[in-house]
């Protein structure tokens, strides 16, 4: 389907969006809107034959569980509610422990990036096809940015995803802000990850802003679209017309015409990057293989993959040809389930609980990871909650930055909110008696009860010891 130039719908530029002119889609986060009932703009918009598309944030696909049965559902009822072409998710994994680990949940807040490893990819194609079977339209995938990386990989980012679209038939989402940010902290070529993966079955592109801070680059969505993003769109272009491409912009939203002038900027790059009429090259092209390394010698315990043969010249097809063949849905061993949920788990814990770093990770990189995690945790909390950066002052990101260290978030965000306004009152703050008042108020409001008394703060304490350990 040709879907053409987008915009990624908020609310916050829900008029802006409707007065931009040449927009033919829009993308809105699919868990921010109620399952029965559309904003009034996402209805005006539909009714101009705008299509939208529901983009999802919280699957987590490529964690070690399979996908939550209420998530899909919910994820299926937007897509219908929306009349949506496809629906779309990421490549990465936002959440660990459990019953898999029989340790206490983790929720990452984030899209985290899973390892390329044959294990880590034959769980997530099983995930991927039991969200197939659940979806009501085709489902596409986006490569995610990535502070850090995992030790000992076994593919590229382009064999990786190429494997994926080879065993699930899936679609891909090609964030190329994304690209630039993997290239700039990972030292990842753009150009060498387009050359490997199926741009056949690219369903759309994102494009996005960013800012380098000491060396790393952040995929903020909150800054413009710089010129080496525009030339990874270029790079892509030259090679594909893609089906569609969007503008995201979650924060710090600018005036209309600046948005309008990153659309423009967007519409000329892919207009200067079109090869010449009738140069360019069939995408199925027959010769064009790919070669990925052996997966290694399995445990005796596990499915164990055939050697791969050497590369061979293939028929015709519409997808490239790797050297592993592809597993079946039926074997994924739970011993693979297990070391990925290990693995995944204690990298989590790594970033949000303070534990070691786990071997062959970079503790400095780790370090930025978490502390950026943290920092978004304390922005969309006073998102969701604006009365507690309001109640606590200058005090709130601060006293937010030091909860957050040692205590991980366990649920949503209004429940992070929750439990750090309960906090805050525990620890005997704020010390201002006004404050300390509304925000007692507050927490009553939406906890249903009383701030807890001195047992329960010691039974809590307790707890939160054993988890510790």
């Amino acid at each position: 389907m040709e879907l053409g130039i987008g915009i990624g719908w908020r609310p916050e530029i829900a008029h802006e969006v409707e007065a931009l002119a040449g927009i033919d889609w829009v993308e809105a986060v699919a868990e921010n809107l109620c399952a029965d009932h559309l904003p009034d703009s996402l209805v005006r918009l539909r009714e101009r034959g705008v299509t939208v598309v529901p983009h999802g944030v919280a699957l987590g696909l490529g964690g070690a569980d399979r996908p939550d049965p209420g998530r899909l559902a919910a994820l299926a009822a937007r897509a219908e509610l929306l009349g949506a072409p496809l629906v779309t998710e990421h490549i990465a994994f936002v959440r660990a422990g459990g019953p898999l680990t029989a340790s206490p949940g983790l929720e990452a807040g984030h899209l985290l990036p899973v390892p390329r490893t044959w294990d880590a990819l034959d769980v997530l194609c099983e995930n991927v096809r039991i969200a197939q079977d659940s979806l009501p339209v085709p489902l596409a995938l986006e490569n995610i940015a990535a502070l850090i990386t995992w030790p000992d990989e076994e593919l590229t980012e382009g064999q990786f995803l190429a494997e994926l679209v080879e065993r699930t038939g899936v679609r891909l989402l090609i964030d190329v802000a994304n690209l630039h940010t993997n290239h700039v902290n990972l030292g990842q070529d753009p150009a060498k990850a387009l050359d490997e993966l199926p741009v056949e079955a690219i369903a759309y592109v994102h494009v996005a802003g960013g800012v380098e801070k000491n060396g790393v680059w952040h995929d903020t969505h909150a800054h413009p679209v710089t010129a080496p993003v525009l030339e990874v769109l270029a790079e892509l272009r030259s090679r594909v017309d893609p089906p569609g491409v969007l503008l995201e912009r979650d924060d710090a939203f600018p005036p209309a015409r600046e948005l309008a002038g990153e659309l423009d900027a967007i519409r000329a790059t892919l207009r200067k990057a079109a090869p010449p009429a009738g140069s360019q090259a069939p995408v199925e092209s027959p010769a064009r293989t790919v070669t990925v390394p052996a997966a290694p010698a399995p445990a005796p315990s596990i499915s164990a993959q055939p050697t791969p043969a050497p590369p061979v010249s293939a028929p015709p097809v519409s997808k490239p040809t790797v050297s592993a063949p592809p597993t079946p849905a039926s074997s994924v061993s739970d011993a693979a389930r297990d070391r990925t949920a290990v693995a995944q788990t204690a990298l989590l814990s790594a970033l949000v609980a303070g534990t070691p770093a786990p071997a062959g990770f970079d503790p400095a990189r780790l370090r930025v990871q978490s502390r950026s995690l943290a920092a978004k945790r304390a922005d969309v909390v006073a998102k969701v909650a604006p009365e507690l950066p309001e109640i606590l002052g200058d005090g709130y990101r601060a006293a937010f930055l030091a909860y957050a260290g040692g205590r991980p978030m366990s649920g949503g965000y209004r429940r992070d909110a929750l439990d750090f306004a309960e906090h805050v009152l525990i620890t005997g703050g704020p010390a201002d008696p006004v404050a300390r008042r509304e925000l007692t108020y507050w927490w009553r409001d939406r906890s249903g009860s009383r701030p807890p008394g001195r047992a329960t703060r010691l039974i809590r304490a307790a707890r939160a010891a054993l988890v510790g350990r």
